[in-house]
């Protein structure tokens, strides 16, 4: 299986409920088509590097999964496209590296947090 990393930002002007409504969205959406949700981060509201669409904050999101079907990452930026309360996203393919970088990370989080 090939692992996958999507980062996406939610625009600043929605609520609790509405941004936990888009994240659970891209979560049902990925498990639809056949693959598995390795790790979620939610980064929380941040200060942008420039302004976006007149905005200067973001939720962001990080969802890392592994799949077989090589065209998940470019329908689910389609989605991203269509769906209006996404301002950014970036998905990138894990080599070898990138998985062992990630689960240290993960580890560490979970350490962190104890």
């Amino acid at each position: 299986m090939t692992h996958y990393e999507t980062v996406f930002i939610l625009t600043p002007v929605l609520s609790d409920s509405q941004v936990e409504e888009a994240v659970k969205k891209f979560h049902d959406y990925i498990t639809a088509n056949e693959a598995e949700i390795v790790a979620t981060e939610n980064w929380g509201l941040k200060k942008l590097a420039y302004p976006i669409q007149n905005k200067r904050n973001g939720f962001y999101h990080l969802i890392e999964f592994k799949t077989d079907n090589t065209d998940l990452v470019s329908q689910l930026e389609l989605v991203f496209k269509r769906d209006e309360r996404v301002i950014r996203y970036l998905s990138v393919k894990l080599d070898k590296h990138g998985v062992e970088w990630a689960e240290k990370r993960r580890t560490k989080l979970k350490t962190a947090n104890k």
